[in-house]
């Protein structure tokens, strides 16, 4: 059914609800980006996020101040793929905010987390790495687009410590409140993960175990975008991949700080009726099919598997598709993988 639904990550619903020198933070080449890519803006971002780039359990948000986060914890990156407009706005996404000042291209490399315009910055940077990815995959060229279009996002226009991708308007909303959702990688791609499949599948999520597997593929692509960001710029990684959501999950989170984790042992059986807690079982399945085949071979059947789904497509029928997916694009024993990743989730009829 057509409606604006939460799909984001009910940080709420378990939340308790000086100055920083920003000198030498760690450069990020501009990879495509050829010769040019030295003219293109360089911005200040966060590697993925603070805890993960730093693994200092103790970071708290500090009311968005810059000495709350080390210096360290920044790069310096270029900001792709940007049209003529002199905004944040480009080829694959267009970033907006009503709660301050629109960023300045000539200012993207000065500016932190104190500043509104960061969080803008953090959406555009991640938004374009994220379909970069799905790029990098093959989607777009040998295989179908994912929502390669222009993805429209808004940041802290949703009042809450929550985010969500909106279905009625196709644009993805960053909320605020502890850690602002946008200054967390991982949160933005989780919410971009939603509106690829809505991309793929037309309303997708539209029952429970739909819900799930949407939730589980956003926090699937967070961890797949960040590691690969980690791997094509050379930053850090200094806590668990399978972790989501580190550095937003601190205000709400026991150290180790995770919001979710896609290495859980739930299985079919435990499934309680919240899209959230009911996706590990499925992100699960999608972390070991990444294991035991590659991040490469396990992103291009997963993703291209969501092409078959139906809106309201349940486990079985989704494990099914993907097992298909396998065996088409890679034969006998990649489909055997894949099964067995959902066999162990206890699916039933895999």
């Amino acid at each position: 059914m057509a409606r604006r639904i939460s799909r984001g990550l009910v940080a709420a619903a378990t939340a308790t609800v000086a100055t920083l020198t920003l000198a030498g933070p760690v450069s990020a080449q501009a990879a495509g980006a050829g010769t040019a890519g030295s003219a293109l803006p360089q911005a200040r971002v966060f590697m993925v996020n603070p805890v993960q780039s730093s693994g200092d359990q103790s970071l708290t948000d500090g009311k968005d101040g810059n000495a709350a986060v080390p210096a360290s914890a920044y790069a310096v990156a270029a900001l792709r793929n940007l049209d003529a407009s002199g905004a944040l706005s480009g080829k694959w996404a267009a970033v907006r905010s009503e709660t301050g000042a629109p960023a300045r291209l000539a200012d993207v490399g000065s500016y932190s987390r104190k500043d509104d315009q960061f969080e803008q910055v953090m959406a555009y940077f991640w938004v374009n790495e994220a379909q970069e990815y799905l790029q990098s995959l093959g989607f777009g060229s040998e295989l179908p687009g994912a929502n390669d279009r222009v993805q429209p996002v808004r940041i802290n226009q949703w009042g809450a410590d929550n985010s969500f991708f909106s279905d009625t308007k196709t644009e993805i909303r960053f909320g605020k409140g502890g850690v602002d959702d946008a200054e967390d990688a991982e949160v933005i791609v989780h919410e971009y993960g939603h509106a690829v499949h809505n991309a793929q599948v037309p309303g997708f999520g539209t029952s429970p175990e739909s819900g799930a597997i949407g939730e589980a593929f956003g926090d699937f692509l967070a961890v797949s975008v960040g590691a690969y960001a980690d791997d094509k710029y050379g930053w850090p990684r200094k806590t668990d991949l399978a972790c989501v959501g580190d550095w937003d999950s601190v205000e709400y989170s026991a150290a180790p700080h995770c919001l979710r984790r896609v290495d859980g042992n739930k299985v079919y059986a435990d499934r309680v009726g919240e899209v959230h807690a009911d996706g590990e079982i499925w992100s699960r399945a999608l972390f070991d099919i990444r294991q035991a085949l590659g991040a490469r071979t396990a992103g291009r059947i997963i993703v291209n598997a969501q092409f078959g789904f139906r809106p309201d497509t349940s486990f079985q029928d989704a494990a099914l598709a993907t097992v298909a997916t396998a065996q088409r694009m890679y034969g006998a024993d990649a489909a055997a993988a894949v099964r067995a990743a959902f066999r162990a989730r206890q699916i039933p009829g895999v």
